[in-house]
C-alpha cells in the first residue's frame, strides 16, 4: 500500500508498508535534479559519515533487491527509498522564537556534524546555486537583454541593487579567503526540512537533504533570517508590513551559534550579520533576473509576480540594513 507524504513541491513521496514495515519511496524529479544518481551517492555518503562520527541521525538508505539505491522504472522514472520514522511530524511554519531557535540549532548542528566529509567526494548538484558573483551578473546579463518595458517596470528595484555592490565585494573578499572556509551546507534550512518526535517534541533530523554542497558560512544562517525573521513572507505585495523581527533574529543567530559550536572562525563570527544581508539581497536579484528574463525559473501565477517578489525581498533588505545599523 503507498500513501502520498508530505507538502513537497520537487519529488513525489510516499510512504510503502506492507504489514511488517514501511519505507519512504520517492520518485525523483529529473528535471530539477537532472543527475539522479549522484544525489542519491551524495546522500549514501552523508549517512554513512554520520553512522560512524556524527550523533545526527537520518534516515537510513534502502538499497533495492539488486543491492542498487537507485532504480529507474520502464518508464524512465528514477526511485529510491529509505527508512520511514514512525511518529514523526514536520511542521509548516515557525510561529515562536523558540521554534526559530531550534530550528537554527538545528542546521548549526548538521553542518558541525558534516565535518571530516572530503568536500570532492560529493557531487554539485546545482552549480553556482549560492555564488553572488555568478547571481550579480546574471542579474546585468538580463537587463542588457530584457525587452524595454520591463526594464522600464523595474527600474527602481534595479538602481536600489546596483546601488548595493557593496554587499557583492564584500562576498567576493571572503570568496577565497581562509578566513571563510569552504563548508558542506544543506541549503535548504526550513522548520519544514526537520523531522520531530510526536511524543516529545524533541528534534529528531534534518531532512530533505538533496542540496547539500559545498558552500559559505552565511547560506543557510542568512536564509533563515530572511524567510524566518521577516513578519512578511515573500510573496506578499504588504510593502507597509514587511519588517525584521527582532526577536526572531536574535534566536536564529543564537541557535545557529549553539549549534555550530566551535565551528566557525573569528572571521566569521566577527561578520555573522552579513549572512541574512546577502540571502536577501541574492534573492532579490534572482527575484528580479527572472522577471527581466520572462519567468524562466520560477513560477508566476500573474505576470509582475517576480517583479514583486524582488521588490518585497529588496525592502527586507533595507529594513535589516536599519536594524543592523548598517543602512
Amino acid at each position: 500500500m503507498a500513501l502520498a507524504l508530505g507538502g513537497g513541491i520537487i519529488h513525489y513521496t510516499y510512504k510503502a508498508s506492507n504489514n511488517n514495515e514501511a519505507i519512504v519511496l520517492q520518485k525523483l524529479n529529473t528535471h530539477v535534479f537532472t543527475k539522479p544518481d549522484a544525489l542519491v551517492g551524495n546522500y549514501v555518503v552523508v549517512y554513512e559519515h554520520l553512522q560512524q562520527n556524527g550523533n545526527i541521525k537520518i534516515p537510513m538508505p534502502i538499497e533495492s533487491e539488486n543491492g542498487e539505491w537507485l532504480i529507474r522504472d520502464a518508464a524512465g522514472s528514477c526511485w529510491r527509498a529509505t527508512e520511514f520514522i514512525d511518529n514523526a511530524y514536520s511542521p509548516d511554519s515557525v510561529s515562536t522564537p523558540k521554534a526559530a531557535f531550534i530550528t537554527a540549532e538545528c542546521f548549526g548542528k548538521f553542518t558541525a556534524a558534516l565535518q571530516g566529509i572530503e568536500i570532492s567526494s560529493l557531487d554539485v548538484v546545482i552549480a553556482d546555486f549560492h555564488d553572488l558573483s555568478f547571481r550579480y551578473q546574471e542579474f546585468e546579463d538580463a537587463i542588457s537583454k530584457a525587452e524595454l518595458f520591463k526594464s522600464m517596470r523595474a527600474t527602481h528595484v534595479i538602481a536600489e541593487l546596483r546601488q548595493r555592490k557593496n554587499l557583492l565585494e564584500f562576498y567576493q573578499s571572503v570568496k577565497n579567503n581562509n578566513g571563510y572556509p569552504v563548508r558542506l551546507m544543506h541549503h535548504d534550512c526550513k522548520i519544514g526540512n526537520i523531522l520531530f518526535d510526536r511524543a516529545s517534541n524533541e528534534v529528531i533530523c534534518p531532512i530533505d537533504l538533496d542540496t547539500i554542497m559545498p558552500g559559505k558560512y552565511f547560506s543557510d544562517l542568512g536564509d533563515m533570517i530572511r524567510t524566518m525573521a521577516c513578519t512578511e513572507g515573500e510573496e506578499s505585495r504588504m510593502w507597509e508590513k514587511i519588517d525584521v523581527r527582532k526577536d526572531f533574529y536574535e534566536a536564529i543567530v543564537e541557535g545557529y551559534l549553539k549549534g555550530a559550536g566551535d565551528l566557525l572562525t573569528t572571521q566569521e563570527k566577527e561578520n555573522i550579520h552579513m549572512s541574512g544581508l546577502l540571502m536577501t539581497y541574492m534573492q532579490s536579484l534572482r527575484f528580479i533576473t527572472d522577471f527581466l528574463n520572462n519567468d524562466k525559473y520560477y513560477t508566476t501565477t500573474y505576470p509582475e509576480q517576480n517583479l514583486n517578489r524582488a521588490l518585497n525581498q529588496l525592502i527586507l533588505l533595507e529594513k535589516l540594513e536599519e536594524f543592523l545599523g548598517k543602512g
